[in-house]
């Protein structure tokens, strides 16, 4: 139970990173394009101007727009998880261990409360939203655009009860090291000047 548990969450850590990194992407692609057509159509090419004239790229702004939300909302989730949020801890530094405990549990269970409350708050919007409400550009129903709203506050919610849970057992948060690059390890010879055999070890490659 407790392995497949495990997997459970890997595979929910893998599908909230792989979503905010495919939405950030595309929309970075998106505006690229939309900028690169508006440009190149001012260019008084005969052939290549009244090619790009017909293709419309007017609904590329709204599509952007709608991107970037969920990816704020998911991101916000993904942010609680690592610890990557700002948070002002002058009161927690000065505080004896039990207090401090206190605190941060009051905190994590605070932001589940308000997460929680914007979820079931988000899901009567998108309940509540006409059938026949589409967006100017792209007519896509906005109840999909909506439901940002309860997915991601759902998500932060479950995101802020995980580390509570785990900062009872542990007494640990998640903390982002701004200095770490996915992937790459420094401890490894590749990326210590000290090793041998590296230049910086004084020794020839």
């Amino acid at each position: 139970m407790k392995k497949q548990m495990h997997i459970l969450m890997r595979g929910l850590d893998s599908l909230e990173e792989v979503l905010i990194a495919s939405l950030m992407g595309g929309a970075t692609l998106l505006i690229f394009v939309a900028v690169l057509h508006r440009y190149l159509t001012g260019w008084p090419i005969p052939v290549v101007q009244d090619a790009l004239l017909k293709i419309n790229l007017s609904w590329a702004q709204e599509a952007c727009i709608f991107m970037f939300v969920w990816m704020a909302k998911f991101g916000a989730a993904y942010g609680v998880r690592t610890g990557i949020h700002v948070g002002v801890d002058v009161l927690l530094n000065r505080a004896s261990a039990a207090w401090r405990t206190r605190l941060v549990l009051f905190g994590l269970l605070s932001g589940a409360l308000f997460t929680g409350l914007i979820t079931a708050y988000g899901i009567s919007f998108v309940h509540g939203t006409h059938a026949d409400s589409v967006s100017p550009d792209m007519e896509l129903p906005m109840w999909i655009v909506y439901l940002a709203i309860p997915l991601g506050s759902g998500l932060m919610c479950f995101r802020f009860l995980q580390v509570a849970w785990q900062f009872g057992q542990t007494g640990n948060l998640p903390k982002h090291d701004h200095t770490h690059v996915e992937g790459i390890d420094l401890a490894s010879d590749d990326f210590n000047p000290a090793a041998p055999g590296n230049p910086g070890a004084g020794g020839r490659p």
